[in-house]
């Protein structure tokens, strides 16, 4: 199923206004100083990524109870794989980083799953 998107409505009436406050509570926030700005929006940014893909800990985590669970092999191929160099493919990419929602993949898998779904 493809990720969801915003419609332009959406995007005019939701997005623009709410990244236009932000960035105007930026500019307030740091009185015209670039250097505050800069690591701020940084900041922001990560944070708003670990909200969609949780922390590389917590991954990290979750592919150490996925790689255990599937007792080393990939879901796609059913072949063994090293935990290093596997990868997290998620089901719903919207619903995140859960156990419910994984699977741990070779790499190559991986790359042709989700070509073969046409999002490479």
């Amino acid at each position: 199923m493809p990720n969801p998107q915003l419609t332009k409505e959406q995007r005019e009436q939701i997005f623009a206004p709410l990244f236009d406050r932000i960035k105007a509570d930026l500019n307030l926030i740091t009185q015209g100083d670039e250097r505050l700005l800069w690591a701020l929006r940084r900041k922001l940014a990560k944070e708003l990524v670990y909200l969609e893909r949780s922390t590389p800990a917590a991954r990290n985590r979750l592919k150490a109870q996925k790689w255990t669970e599937q007792e080393g092999l990939c879901a796609l191929c059913c072949k063994q794989m090293a935990m290093n160099g596997s990868e997290l493919d998620r089901t719903e990419a919207f619903l995140g980083y859960i156990p419910s929602n994984v699977r741990l993949v070779h790499h190559d898998c991986h790359i042709k799953d989700q070509a073969s779904k046409g999002y490479a």
